[in-house]
């Protein structure tokens, strides 16, 4: 059988001590060598050495000694020495201990009786115990704390053993009186703790008979009093209105972690809206009084978990919630605005928004480090609180548009990306905010912020003098055309007296030269002419930021200044009578789109226009030319209408998965219905009667029923062993967060009795037994369960594989049965999550794991490929329904997941159909770690042909 460990010291191997060495060292009369020795021994005992030759050297030399760190380390030393033999029995030599113990407990020194009773409460062997009992007894009498606590612990353990009740009938007696005299908190404490455990009815009348002086107990044993009334509560819910009014007492105690305690306890055994507030508001002031950052993300985790139940209380203290951003810990704010979020109300959107204003504000000063982050959170906070109640967007709107010139690009996107959503959503907001991004586009200096303000410039412009500034605010930031030049210069220089300027092409001779813009030039022999290359014109100071991006080489953005361009003239056309004012913009637009084809064919960036850019500008040109209806229709109307189709897709998606958070919950048709103004109300208080409301509501709803899954546990269920073996065994697979726990049942299905029957189990991958195996009898024709941890440390696909040994009496030798494997599957551990398509983005980008799968499937629709992939790998599709409608014979598909270990799964589907009808592509797996990266891909391979 495994031994029960009390001791734990990390011991390094690396050169063991010789027991011959520390012998001589417990011999000599050198107290330090002999203290280095005693520890060493007890190291080597812990890891696994017997050294029976050192007992009778320590008995002679360490046990006389006066000194308390050999006297502590010579308890350690008796408390993991085997003291029994083989069968059970208490080695002789242990006589030795007892006397030795009986002195220290009647030692004169205080230390040595409170260790030695300390030591006392890890024996087990009565043999050795029950001779000491009257000198632990008389402990308990003592005049120093120190040992009237350890006494009373002493007491406790030897009542606990097996044999404890005979070797101490009246224990519980003796502790309730020590209980009713003593003043030592701790000793108090030790003394209660003694009656909870072994006497449960004198615990719960001690506490009763001294109900109203509970508050002024000591901190310790409050909280021994609230781990009894969750005990009690637990096995008798109806008693449950008398231990709530000393929890309700115990809220105002002066220990922060007895207020914690009252709080969970309270949430745990009441509904009562009273009871509910209370807990609640116990877990605010924690959040503001504590300075430990882990005590407040335990404190919001709390917090979340009442929102989550109890909503409509969490709502009325969102404001003191809200506080605790406060801290500069970024984990901290991102919890208390998660919690925020889904506790927002028309009857609080106010405040909410209005201090989450003052916190964007603040994070303009720039003394915190991770001010850009804290800001970013704050953009998002206050964009998801305009989209759920627009009637407040006129307030924040510009004030998120200050921070379009950002520095911090993420922060920048995400207000340019609120202000396109809010402008769609509030028609009323559309003038002013163009007029206030027109005048603030200049300060923009993140290109992908620059292509979304083009867009909505070019979308939203509607009036002449909107469309007008439009045009004139693009053309001030693009600067001066033409954005590069190349100058020539012919300069008769003597050869003798100047050098050649570096960069120059010196033509000696007349013949042709080829210039870097792709143009010749020629030059007589009698003089040389050099010839500068092309350089950037980098424009006047007024040229705004647009320029400076375009010069970087970003071609994609010269394609959203054209199309921006375009959209702009076009509706200039509809909205202006004035031919003269369209024409001067038509001619300035293909002056602008000349000058961007030409920038990216020139030498002077360091690579040329990419050909969907050159296209699409060229498109440009050409629209010009030929601008029919349903041209003008869809450069003008359709790209809006789409953008409002994904928001509304995104607005379903959203609604759904709310949907899906919540629980439903049914209630089975033969419950007990309590009427609750049929019921007598004589000497219950008004929290008790709350309380059987909320009971009464929640079995109407079917919230006390649990909706097992029978099916779902017969396919956890898995077959070990054959029919027809003699020991059949099948094992029931529960997958936790961090460890799986297999609850194996072995039927002995012969007429023999089974003798030392041993489940042996062995793993591969990251997976680790927590047990050694124990051997078992089981009679004929009966069953046993047996019970493994195994603790689970990644995410990496597992094996558990092993056999059954057994005798039996006829046979001698012994009988093994091999189990059948357990694969422990990845899809245990991971769960559909949602994330941003820039975090996704993000994430793509940073993580260093690939696993690149091809496509090898039977199935034949691209769709139909896909949803198969998401039911078996677990995952969510970002990508919007409306992306993968229509026929095309291309798909590409972005899905997620995260393991309960935090880590991230990206998978992006990218398949083609093939003229045959067959599909081909990739899919390609991204993680932070190895081993997800490798599992997905082999659950992929596995599932893709289509298997079940």
């Amino acid at each position: 059988m495994e031994k029960s460990c009390t001791l734990l010291i990390h011991f390094d191997k690396g050169t063991p001590a010789i027991a011959n060495e520390i012998k001589e060292a417990l011999e000599g009369n050198d107290v330090p060598a002999k203290i280095d020795a005693m520890k060493k021994a007890v190291m080597l005992l812990l890891n696994g050495e017997t050294l029976p030759q050192l007992f009778i050297t320590i008995v002679r030399y360490v046990l006389p000694s006066e000194d308390h760190t050999v006297q502590k380390l010579l308890l350690l030393y008796l408390e993991i020495i085997e003291k029994t033999d083989l069968k059970g029995r208490i080695l002789p030599e242990m006589i030795l201990i007892c006397q030795n113990l009986r002195n220290n407990l009647q030692h004169p020194n205080e230390y040595i009786r409170g260790v030695t009773l300390r030591f006392l409460c890890r024996l087990n062997e009565a043999e050795i115990i029950e001779p000491l009992i009257p000198s632990v007894l008389q402990n308990l009498e003592h005049g120093h704390p120190f040992i009237r606590r350890n006494a009373i612990l002493a007491v406790m353990s030897i009542y606990k053993l097996p044999q404890g009740e005979q070797l101490l009938v009246d224990a519980p007696e003796m502790i309730e009186k020590v209980l009713s005299t003593e003043q030592d908190p701790s000793a108090k404490r030790n003394a209660f703790l003694m009656l909870f455990n072994c006497a449960h009815d004198r615990a719960i009348n001690y506490l009763l008979t001294h109900v109203d002086r509970v508050s002024e107990w000591g901190e310790l044993l409050q909280m021994v009093v609230l781990e009894l009334i969750r005990k009690v509560c637990r096995t008798n819910r109806g008693e449950k209105g008398k231990y709530i009014k000393i929890i309700i007492s115990l809220l105002n105690a002066p220990s922060t972690a007895v207020i914690y305690e009252c709080a969970g306890t309270l949430v745990s055994l009441s509904s009562a809206p009273t009871a509910i507030r209370a807990a609640a508001n116990t877990y605010c002031q924690l959040l503001l009084s504590q300075s430990d950052n882990n005590v407040k993300l335990i404190v919001l985790d709390r917090l979340n978990e009442l929102k989550s139940s109890h909503s409509d209380i969490m709502v009325d203290l969102i404001m003191d919630v809200l506080r605790a951003l406060s801290s500069p810990n970024l984990d901290i704010q991102r919890k208390t605005l998660d919690i925020v979020l889904e506790l927002v109300t028309p009857r609080n959107i106010n405040e909410v928004v209005l201090l989450l204003k003052k916190e964007v504000m603040k994070t303009q000063t720039g003394e915190l480090e991770k001010n850009g982050e804290y800001r970013q959170m704050l953009i998002q906070a206050i964009h998801s609180c305009a989209i759920k109640f627009p009637e407040v967007a006129s307030t924040v709107v510009h004030l998120m548009m200050d921070f379009l010139g950002d520095s911090t690009v993420a922060s920048a996107i995400d207000v340019i990306v609120f202000v396109r959503e809010i402008i769609e959503t509030n028609p009323k907001l559309r003038v002013s905010i163009i007029t206030r991004l027109l005048d603030t586009f200049y300060q923009i200096r993140a290109a992908r912020v620059c292509s979304c303000a083009l867009w909505i410039i070019g979308e939203y412009c509607l009036s002449p003098s909107e469309v007008e500034s439009g045009i004139a605010t693009i053309k001030q930031c693009l600067g001066e055309l033409p954005f590069y030049s190349v100058s020539e210069e012919a300069e008769a220089i003597d050869a003798s007296k100047k050098t050649p300027q570096s960069n120059s092409i010196t033509v000696s001779s007349r013949r042709p030269a080829i210039l870097a813009d792709g143009t010749y030039a020629t030059q007589s022999a009698a003089s040389e002419t050099a010839f500068s290359p092309p350089t950037i014109v980098q424009g006047s100071l007024t040229s705004g930021n647009l320029r400076s991006l375009l010069l970087t080489g970003d071609f994609f953005l010269s394609a959203v200044v054209a199309c921006t361009l375009t959209k702009l003239v076009l509706r200039l056309e509809e909205v202006q009578p004035s031919k003269v004012e369209v024409n001067k913009a038509t001619t300035q637009a293909l002056l602008i789109f000349v000058s961007l084809l030409q920038l990216g064919q020139s030498p002077v960036l360091p690579h040329p226009i990419d050909n969907d850019s050159y296209d699409r500008i060229v498109l440009c040109i050409r629209l010009f030319c030929n601008t029919g209806d349903e041209i003008r229709k869809i450069w003008l109307q359709s790209c809006r209408q789409s953008f409002v189709k994904m928001l509304s897709e995104k607005q379903l998606q959203e609604t759904e998965e709310l949907k899906a958070k919540a629980q439903v919950s049914h209630a089975q048709p033969d419950d007990l219905i309590d009427f609750y103004h049929l019921k007598s109300r004589k000497g219950m208080s008004q929290l008790e009667l709350e309380d059987e409301v909320q009971d009464d509501l929640k079995r109407a709803t079917g919230e006390f029923v649990k909706d097992a899954d029978d099916a779902n546990k017969l396919n956890r269920i898995l077959q070990l062993t054959g029919f027809s073996d003699p020991v059949y065994a099948e094992a029931y697979v529960t997958v936790h967060h961090y460890d799986i726990v297999l609850d194996i049942t072995v039927v002995n299905r012969t007429r023999e009795t089974l003798q030392n029957l041993c489940l042996e189990l062995a793993t591969m991958g990251d997976l680790k037994l927590m047990e050694r195996p124990q051997n078992y009898t089981v009679a004929p024709e009966s069953s046993k369960q047996i019970k493994v941890n195994i603790k689970v440390s990644s995410t990496e696909t597992g094996v558990i594989f092993g056999n059954i040994v057994y005798e039996t009496s006829n046979v001698l030798e012994r009988t093994v049965v091999v189990l059948n494997d357990i694969h422990i599957d990845i899809m245990d551990y991971i769960s559909p999550a949602v994330c941003m398509d820039t975090a996704f983005r993000t994430m793509w980008a940073e993580f260093e794991w690939e696993n690149k799968v091809a496509v090898n499937t039977v199935i034949k629709n691209e769709k139909e490929f896909l949803d198969h992939i998401i039911k078996s790998t677990n995952m969510k599709c970002l990508t919007a329904p409306s992306a993968l409608d229509g026929e095309c014979g291309f798909l590409a598909a972005n899905l997620y997941a995260k393991s309960v270990f935090g880590e991230d799964a990206l998978v992006n589907v990218s398949i083609e159909k093939q003229a045959d009808g067959k599909l081909s592509g990739y899919i390609r797996i991204r993680s932070k770690t190895q081993g997800i990266a490798l599992s997905l891909g082999d659950k992929i391979t596995l599932k893709q042909k289509g298997g079940s």
